[in-house]
């Protein structure tokens, strides 16, 4: 048995993909610590877990202003402790990052007490974290045709996200009824990601009458603290029923995009590998705020392998146009799930799996020949 350490908090892009892993390895017979923050995306999403060890350690997002660059030292300063102090007690054979502010007071330690250190960058630019700490790491895994100028060529692997087990194709039928949605009506579902979109939210408000009217129901989630729950029952022209149903947060992410014809998303790393999985054609907003515009070059990828289109925020005007020209061209969605199904053949996890027990391997026989190297309980 292995130990690792997988830090993974901040948003559920990071949250997600360490939990994939950390099911993955635990499979397999090794323990695993989460490191993830103190947000409150991070509490609920973890909820689903109770059989996963978490640990919170201090952290928020770095910014220039000085008063949250301030606190950016200052909650670094203290997970660096938290860190170490971790590593020390825990003594895991590997340290695992998914980028974030979380990462990198963590990484920073297990570097320094000579812990093989493993990255994962997701997004198709590579993160601030990943960029500064990759130099140290043992294994730094890439998108597909992603490259790191900081990181030696035996480092590198190109490997997608892992995507948690209970992602998998649910009859949409099923999975409508399992969310409270009319079983045999086309159904659009709107995404702003882990910490909801309101541009996309008013989108929907707007638009939720003209879908309706074309026989589409609504499933948009708004994001924690943007609006309380709320369905509302309309009539198609043709006389059918749908609904618009608007949750803060779902926690039954794979059933929700079971039940969807068309996704319209933001183009996070996290959401688009379950999209992939879940083979839900999309259209995608990217977000024009996200760092290095990561996300518009996510969304760019998406379309050129065939799984999408993608909208610019500033085209919102025609977002509805669009969401009605495809959700009700079954020829269209069909192209679009052949070239999913083709974009989710390899799996992540099982690579990144094996390959982690082969480095913590490594640590192991290094280890062993160290004066007064030992594991604890």
């Amino acid at each position: 048995m292995s130990r690792f350490l997988i830090s993974c908090g901040g948003t559920g892009g990071h949250l997600s993909p360490g939990i994939a892993l950390a099911e993955g390895l635990i499979e397999r017979g090794h323990r695993v610590k989460l490191l993830i923050s103190q947000k409150r995306v991070d509490a609920r999403l973890i909820e689903k877990y109770p059989a996963l060890e978490f640990v919170r350690i201090p952290g928020t997002g770095f910014a220039w202003r000085p008063v949250a660059l301030a606190r950016f030292c200052w909650h670094q300063t203290c997970g660096f402790g938290a860190s170490l102090r971790l590593v020390r007690r825990f003594q895991p054979d590997a340290v695992v990052g998914f980028g974030g502010f979380t990462s990198a007071a963590f990484i920073a330690a297990g570097a320094l007490l000579g812990v093989p250190v493993v990255l994962h960058e997701s997004n198709r630019v590579p993160g601030r974290a990943i960029r500064l700490l990759g130099r140290f790491a043992k294994r730094v895994y890439l998108p597909p045709g992603v490259s790191l100028g900081s990181v030696g060529a035996a480092a590198l692997r190109e490997v997608g996200l892992p995507v948690r087990r209970e992602f998998r194709r649910q009859p949409d039928v099923e999975a409508r009824v399992a969310l409270g949605l009319e079983r045999d009506a086309k159904t659009v579902v709107v995404l702003g990601g882990s910490q909801g979109a309101s541009a996309l939210n008013e989108w929907a408000r707007r638009e939720m009458p003209v879908l309706a009217a074309a026989g589409l129901q609504l499933y948009c989630v708004t994001g924690l603290g943007k609006g309380e729950p709320e369905t509302v029952e309309m009539r198609a022209r043709g006389g059918g029923r749908v609904r618009a149903v608007f949750a803060p947060f779902c926690d039954r992410m794979s059933t929700l995009l079971s039940a969807a014809d068309l996704v319209v998303s933001r183009a996070g790393a996290g959401t688009l590998a379950e999209l992939i999985r879940s083979t839900a054609p999309a259209l995608l907003v990217p977000y024009p705020q996200a760092a290095d515009n990561h996300q518009a070059a996510n969304a760019d990828y998406f379309q050129r392998e065939g799984g999408g289109e993608v909208i610019a925020q500033t085209e919102l005007t025609r977002l509805g146009e669009r969401v009605l020209a495809v959700a009700l061209a079954d020829d269209v969605l069909a192209a679009y799930r052949q070239n999913l199904e083709r974009m989710g053949r390899v799996d992540p996890l099982a690579y990144m799996v094996g390959d982690l027990e082969a480095i913590a391997g490594q640590g192991k026989k290094r280890a062993a020949i160290l004066p007064g190297a030992a594991g604890v309980a």
